[in-house]
Formats: C-alpha cells, sequence, structure tokens
C-alpha cells in the first residue's frame, strides 16, 4: 500500500527572467513501512522536496498524497493540524521549544490537539530514547544527541502517517550519529513507521531499503537496496 504519493511536483522560485526551478516534474510513491533516503548535492532541490512533503511550503504545480490524503487540497488551518497529527518531523538543529522540558517539548503536538497522553506510549518512547532522567530537563540542558532524541520523541508521539528527517545527523558527532541512525532505523523496523530521510551521510543511506538519488530538481536515479 503506498502511503505517499507524489505526482508531478515542480517548485519555482521567483518570476521572469530571475525564476528558478527548484523541482522539476518529480513523481515517486512510498510503501507503508518503507525507508526511504532521500540524496543529492547541496541546491539539488532535496530540502525543496522535504518542505513539500512535510506540508511547510506549498508546490508551484502537482500533488502530494499522504495517507489518502491530498495535502495542497486543504486550507491553510487543515493543512496545519494535517501536518501536526500526520507527519513527523525531525531536523537538523532539532527545533525544540527552549523554555519547556524534555517532557513537554515530547508531548506538545498532542497538548496543542488537547488529546490526552497515552502514558504507556509516552514511558515506551523515552525508555527507547534513553530520556527516562532527563524529562525535567530543559533543551539547553541536554546535549545535542539527547535534544535530537526529544526531537524524535515530538516526532513519534502523535503516531503519524509518516516521519520527515531533515540531515538528522547533520549536527551530531559520529558517535551520536551512529545512535540516531540506530533508532530511526529501529523505530522503522519494529514499529513499521514510514521514514524519509533526506541526508548527504552515506551511513543512512546505506541503512535505507531504497534510495532517490536527487539532482537539478530532478529524479536521477531511484532503486531498491532491500526488496
Amino acid at each position: 500500500m503506498d502511503i505517499v504519493k507524489v505526482e508531478h511536483l515542480t517548485k519555482m522560485y521567483g518570476k521572469g527572467e530571475t525564476a528558478v526551478k527548484a523541482l522539476d516534474d518529480v513523481s515517486f510513491s512510498v510503501k507503508k513501512g518503507e525507508f526511504v533516503a532521500i540524496i543529492g548535492p547541496s541546491g539539488s532541490g532535496k530540502s525543496t522536496l522535504l518542505h513539500l512533503l512535510g506540508g511547510v511550503d506549498r508546490p508551484t504545480s502537482g500533488k502530494v498524497t499522504i495517507d489518502g490524503t491530498d495535502i495542497y487540497s486543504l486550507n491553510e488551518t487543515q493543512l496545519a493540524i494535517f501536518r501536526r497529527r500526520q507527519i513527523g518531523l525531525i531536523y537538523q538543529f532539532y527545533n525544540l521549544i527552549p523554555v519547556l522540558t524534555v517532557e513537554e517539548n515530547i508531548t506538545l503536538p498532542l497538548l496543542l490537539d488537547e488529546h490526552k497522553v497515552d502514558k504507556k506510549q509516552f514511558q515506551d518512547i523515552v525508555r527507547i530514547l534513553n530520556l527516562d532522567n532527563r524529562l525535567h530537563h530543559l533543551p539547553n540542558q541536554l546535549s545535542g544527541g539527547q535534544q535530537q532524541r526529544v526531537s524524535i520523541g515530538r516526532a513519534l508521539i502523535s503516531n503519524p502517517a509518516i516521519m520527515l528527517a531533515d540531515e538528522p545527523t547533520g549536527n551530531l558527532d559520529s558517535k551520536n550519529s551512529s545512535e540516531i541512525i540506530d533508532l530511526l532505523k529501529m523505530f522503522n523496523k519494529t514499529f513499521k513507521q514510514t521514514l524519509l530521510v533526506i541526508t548527504h551521510d552515506e551511513r543512512i543511506a546505506l541503512q535505507a531499503d531504497r534510495v532517490i538519488s536527487i539532482e537539478d530538481g530532478r529524479i536521477a536515479k531511484d532503486e531498491v537496496i532491500r526488496p
């Protein structure tokens, strides 16, 4: 079953002679539970693609369907709600709220929706992420690796249809990078969490089920590594 369907996605910035085509007629689909790495050089369009998949930006043309919903048919309010509930976003620089504790940062998507926190699910997530003894700490009291773990917990807490990670190891040393890759892979394999990772890190790409290479705004290669 395809949980993500991208059809003829194009994104232009600017107009006339100064217009830049960041994405050029990109189409692909992702099956439920698949781990896809999206790679490409700087300026290739991979970050633009992530923003469009995450509902953070709108395309010039084309369509993105996630779990049966055409996300760009939604108005801004509907899209914000859908994004919060169905798309788990993990950023390179964590994007944690500095005045909130670890527990508050992780549960924020549920609190914004006025949904009750499933205590067992929360405890399972923080145990796996090894954050049990950090729940009342603020982000500035954590290491980079711990902050990224909080970011992963926040992305998972709503049981999203997909998780999108933008260079999740780009701000970490090699030890923490390896741990974050292992955690993402474990959530993908154990919990069947669909995962799309934008990266230039070959270690992540080699552990994915499939690698999509982007060059000059187009798909240059789409290869299955693990059927």
